[in-house]
């Protein structure tokens, strides 16, 4: 006879994939987007999906511009609260990452009623609730459907000063490279779903994807900062990719120097080869544009994150400028890597 399961449902267990892991590999995204980029001859968007920025930007007069995104995924934890913050201020990030301020946001909500039930939906809105009352906004709508699989997401609009946007493609060579927040979150979530982290770890995880990244909106603000965006579903490696292609560069990564998220538990669980299965789906797509990897080198690079850190190239006069900036903020602050002329391979991991 089957045992009942005591307790909360855990929500990880009813989904396919995790957090930002379940975003389309990106070989499959650029065959959809093929005949569906952005129509460049309106004159009143600045930024739209011809590039692979973070948010749509649309003018809107007297030097201002919208800021426009939407994000969502399936349960990365097993509470409802939790995964309402973490899926909020993932998406909330879209803005922080064009340099701009949030000022709304909507949901987003598939939910299998039958199995899960009305309660715990409404704990995930509690969550999105606090960390947009956290970022200054409300949510202030949205949308809802049954779906056999549950999924979370806003949709947030931002305000920005179009001298302040910022993008993926403005790297040079020489800036230096940040990331604001450590790696490892897609092989915790991976454990997680296996029933493998102590409440300790899960917390960690948790408070990491939960932060905000709300030092975009102070860097939109310094012409230092050559390219801003975040690190999600394609692991730091893919979107430093997408930074070096946009800009014509290329990139040293310092690995050593790469912050990871409760190191000691990530090599345990790597040692017995826990890691999400886009992992690899992420090295396929890239692994001809950066230099040969180690596996564990492999392992963190490619790991999907969920809510990730910002990734920034800024000018060496900005550099003690933006170190001072993410040390007040409590965010790490030692430069991961720099900015270099067009070559072959298009990263260099050293």
């Amino acid at each position: 006879m089957e045992q009942k399961h005591e307790g909360p449902p855990r929500l990880t267990q009813y989904s396919h994939g995790a957090g930002c892991g379940c975003k389309i590999a990106p070989a499959d995204l650029e065959r959809i987007l093929q005949n569906a980029r952005t129509d460049t001859d309106d004159p009143r968007v600045l930024i739209g999906n011809n590039t692979s920025d973070d948010a749509a930007v649309i003018d809107i007069g007297d030097g201002r511009a919208l800021v426009s995104t939407t994000d969502f995924f399936m349960p990365i934890v097993d509470s409802a609260f939790d995964f309402g913050r973490i899926a909020a201020a993932n998406a909330i990030s879209d803005v922080y990452a064009m340099g701009g301020s949030p000022i709304t946001a909507i949901a987003i909500l598939g939910w299998p009623l039958e199995q899960l039930g009305a309660a715990l939906a409404g704990e995930v809105l509690n969550g999105a609730k606090a960390v947009c009352k956290e970022a200054g906004i409300s949510l202030s709508g949205g949308h809802s459907i049954e779906s056999k699989e549950p999924f979370f997401g806003l949709s947030v609009t931002g305000i920005i000063d179009q001298r302040h946007i910022k993008t993926n493609i403005g790297a040079q060579p020489g800036d230096t490279l940040f990331l604001t927040k450590p790696l490892g979150v897609g092989i915790l979530a991976t454990a997680l779903k296996r029933g493998l982290l102590d409440e300790t770890t899960i917390s960690a995880a948790v408070s990491s994807m939960s932060i905000l990244n709300n030092i975009g909106e102070q860097l939109g603000s310094i012409p230092g900062v050559n390219a801003l965006t975040d690190v999600t579903g394609f692991g730091l490696l893919g979107h430093l990719i997408e930074m070096c292609e946009g800009s014509g560069v290329s990139a040293d990564v310092d690995f050593a120097n790469v912050p990871l998220i409760e190191e000691k538990v990530l090599n345990e669980l790597l040692a017995k080869f826990v890691m999400p299965d886009n992992t690899m789906r992420n090295f396929k797509a890239f692994n001809e544009k950066v230099s040969k990897l180690n596996a564990r080198e492999l392992q963190l690079l490619c790991d999907p994150q969920t809510s990730g850190g910002l990734l920034i190239a800024v000018n060496s006069s900005s550099e003690d400028q933006i170190v001072a900036m993410l040390k007040e903020a409590g965010l790490y602050h030692h430069p991961i890597g720099r900015i270099t002329e067009r070559q072959s391979p298009l990263v260099n991991v050293i």
